[in-house]
C-alpha cells in the first residue's frame, strides 16, 4: 500500500510535534524515547482535572494516519493512564511517550482522532 503523505522518522516527527505545541503555548515533553526510526508514539493527553487520554496511531482504510483514543473515548484518571502506558511499554520497548499538558483545552493534533 502506498501512502501519499511524507514518511518521517519517529524522532523527527516527535521533535516537530513538540515544537509545534510549544509555539502554541501548550507544554509538551518527551517522557520516553523509543526507537529513532520506527518506534510507535503514544501521546498522553493530560487535561488535568478532566483526566488523561492516550492516543495511539493507526491507519484508516485509505492508508492515512488516524489516532485512536485508548483505552476508551472518555478521559481517565492519570494513574489509570500511566498504568496503561506501562503495560504498553512492557509489550513494545521501542515505544515513545509524548505528554501534552492541556490545561486550557487548546491542543489540536492535526489528524483525526477516533
Amino acid at each position: 500500500m502506498e501512502y501519499d503523505e511524507p514518511v518521517l522518522t519517529t524522532a523527527i516527527w516527535v521533535s516537530a510535534h513538540i515544537r509545534r505545541c510549544m509555539s502554541a503555548g501548550i507544554p509538551a515533553m518527551l517522557v520516553r524515547r523509543g526507537d529513532d526510526k520506527a518506534g510507535t508514539v503514544l501521546i498522553k493527553w493530560n487535561r488535568f482535572a478532566e483526566g488523561c487520554q492516550v492516543l495511539t496511531p493507526s491507519r484508516n482504510t485509505q492508508g492515512r494516519r488516524v489516532w485512536i483514543a485508548r483505552p476508551g473515548a472518555a478521559p481517565s484518571p492519570e494513574e489509570d493512564t500511566d498504568a496503561y502506558i506501562a503495560r504498553q511499554i512492557k509489550r513494545d520497548p521501542d515505544l515513545w511517550v509524548l505528554e501534552i499538558e492541556d490545561l486550557q483545552g487548546r491542543y489540536e493534533l492535526g489528524e483525526p482522532i477516533n
